[in-house]
């Protein structure tokens, strides 16, 4: 993921945190607002409660290629914050809760969230 697609100071991180709206999930915790820019970006936010940096760092992909996949509304920031159920949730498990957080925020582009209400 480019680093202008990623959320990555932690001023940035603290504003989604204290203005961002919130969507919960069993595996991950969204928290997204408006930035004002031409393009969407993205920040993980992965505790130690999660596990060893291996596990951690396993997640991180996981997440970064889910999200790299979906076709979301432009000029957002998006923070995901994995729930300690996600260590050990596969990449289609961790697929369907980010689709369906962004569903439920509608931000996804149209054609995604019409196949997302039909499953």
């Amino acid at each position: 993921m480019e680093r202008s697609l990623r959320v990555t100071k932690r001023s940035e991180y603290t504003l989604v945190y204290q203005q961002g709206t919130v969507w919960a999930g069993g595996l991950v915790v969204m928290k997204a607002m408006r930035n004002g820019l031409g393009s969407t970006r993205y920040g993980f936010s992965v505790t130690k409660k999660l596990g060893k940096a291996v596990q951690r760092n396993r997640v991180k992909r996981l997440l970064r290629e889910v999200v790299s996949l979906q076709s979301v509304k432009v000029g957002w920031d998006i923070v995901f914050i994995p729930r300690s159920g996600a260590a050990s949730a596969d990449y289609h498990q961790l697929e369907d809760a980010i689709t369906k957080l962004l569903a439920k925020a509608q931000l996804l582009c149209r054609n995604e969230a019409v196949s997302v209400r039909l499953n």
